[in-house]
């Protein structure tokens, strides 16, 4: 069921490819216009001049202006998207980039507070709030009548985008048991997230305007509501709270549910918990500055942080690049989610046989080269550029999914909904800037792909630096909290572990 939440994460990002579209145009000619030949000019942005004359039968100049009467736009592939609705080609055309780009402003804004709220509020409220938001705006924004009131309900659809994405994995993370743990996090979430990117081009095929697009988009958001009453809190977390009652209510229904005998007891009273706090944490309210308070904290945010940058740049920017290839947009899209899902099961099959920073070495290196030796493809190789893309998609595809498990094994308990979205956050300063570089490939194909190939192999290097957390225990205190490879860690910060996890004992 938490996997099935993933599905509209992986179409809302990626609306923006049809809904933001710009179809084939050219000036509006004047319906006063008595002249004999047309007055389309050069380009899309400009119609030649009228004589200075009288004459209706005088030739048109071969100078040329800006269209005057607007624009016609053609509905061979689209009834309409926003470009056509209010006119944002020529000197308007930065308004396309620049309402996706407040999108991912939404998304970075609800990685920031989402994590926070969770590890505050739980993981279940959080989740069923973010999925209420994105029921409602898409809804309200298919009624937009300006430009302007586009860009804000777009921002705030983007609150719940990775949010969502963010609790749910805090939440399965948390409730499973390790093995199905790993398959959740590497197959379910990100298959569900897959899944509903693989629709999208199907929706947006037999649903051309970019209204009802939006309306048909809430829709599995709101069937999804009615999950309230089957995904539990989780365990763990209320465990945090001081909550035992409840955790144990859920515990013993999961047993029932698994037809597996629960004991009577299962936790004593005043008996220390290993999953509670100690007594020297039991009060204490976590915030962001605890992901950088001890040096193990510390370098695991950075580090986990230029990872993120890293993968959430290149996959997110390769998605959207699909409108700048060549051949159907249509058929480019669900290329796209296919191989999403390739990479997604490549991770699952994988993920248990090599060391975590081997494999994500791995996948963002293999992304890194494709995009890189995509700049010696001859310009005329359509299918060999497109072939070579979607394999540096695949890459970052598995990186990014892979992100998401590692980064949630490296977080301890009391703040890994926080250690997650500030991650989360980092990689979405980033991606804000990414329908720009995707609008300088309308003019320098290339020029994505070097830029994505370069930040690919930064990501790969930093990766062999993390610790390899494979068949380890999940981290519940910060004093948990592994160091990095020892060739970066110093003498100290380890004797400083060795004492905050002495003090524990007492």
């Amino acid at each position: 069921m938490l996997s099935v939440s993933g599905i509209p994460t992986g179409y809302m990002p990626m609306l923006v490819v049809f809904v933001s579209d710009t179809p084939e145009h050219h000036c509006k000619e004047s319906i006063n216009s008595t002249y004999n030949s047309s007055r389309i000019g050069p380009d899309s942005c400009s119609q030649y001049k009228q004589n200075d004359s009288w004459k209706e039968t005088e030739e048109l100049s071969n100078d040329t202006e800006q269209c005057l009467d607007g624009w016609v736009y053609s509905t061979e592939r689209y009834t309409s998207t926003i470009v056509s609705e209010w006119d944002l080609v020529c000197e308007n055309a930065w308004k396309v980039p620049f309402s996706t780009s407040l999108y991912f402003v939404g998304v970075l804004i609800g990685c920031l507070i989402c994590g926070h709220l969770s590890d505050r509020w739980g993981r279940k409220p959080v989740l069923f709030s973010i999925l209420f938001l994105q029921a409602v705006t898409p809804l309200i924004q298919a009624a937009s009548v300006s430009w302007i009131m586009f860009c804000i309900l777009n921002c705030l659809r983007g609150l719940g985008q990775s949010s969502q994405n963010i609790v749910s994995l805090t939440l399965g993370t948390e409730i499973l048991r390790k093995s199905a743990r790993v398959t959740f996090s590497s197959l379910g979430l990100c298959g569900g997230f897959g899944i509903g990117y693989a629709l999208l081009p199907a929706f947006a095929y037999f649903i051309r305007g970019w209204r009802m697009l939006l309306v048909a988009s809430a829709i599995p958001s709101l069937v999804l509501l009615l999950f309230w009453w089957v995904i539990p809190e989780s365990p763990r977390w209320l465990l945090q709270k001081g909550r035992v009652e409840e955790a144990e209510l859920i515990i013993r229904k999961a047993a029932k549910m698994n037809r597996v005998p629960a004991p009577d007891v299962i936790f004593r009273t005043g008996e220390p918990l290993e999953l509670m706090q100690n007594k020297h944490e039991e009060k204490q309210k976590y915030t962001y500055m605890d992901l950088i308070r001890t040096t193990n904290m510390r370098n695991i945010t950075i580090l986990s942080s230029i990872i993120w940058i890293s993968g959430v740049m290149v996959y997110t920017g390769l998605s959207l690049n699909t409108s700048n290839l060549d051949g159907n947009p249509y058929l480019n899209c669900f290329f796209s989610a296919a191989i999403d899902l390739v990479g997604y099961v490549f991770i699952w099959l994988v993920i248990n046989r090599a060391p975590r920073p081997t494999l994500l070495f791995t996948t963002m290196l293999l992304s890194g080269i494709m995009l890189l030796v995509t700049l010696l493809v001859p310009e005329d190789m359509h299918v060999m550029f497109l072939v070579l893309a979607l394999m540096g998609k695949m890459g970052s595809t598995a990186a990014y999914s892979f992100a998401w498990v590692f980064s949630a094994e490296l977080m301890p308990t009391v703040v890994r909904n926080m250690g997650l979205g500030f991650s989360s956050t980092a990689s979405r300063i980033s991606i804000i800037i990414c329908p720009y570089i995707i609008y300088i490939g309308i003019y320098s194909k290339m020029l994505p792909y070097i830029i994505f190939g370069t930040f690919c192999i930064i990501g790969a290097a930093v990766s062999m630096l993390l610790p390899d957390t494979r068949n380890s225990k999940l981290p519940d205190l910060i004093s948990e909290a592994r160091p990095i490879r020892r060739y970066c860690c110093l003498k100290e910060d380890q004797q400083t572990t060795q004492m905050q996890l002495q003090a524990e004992n007492i």
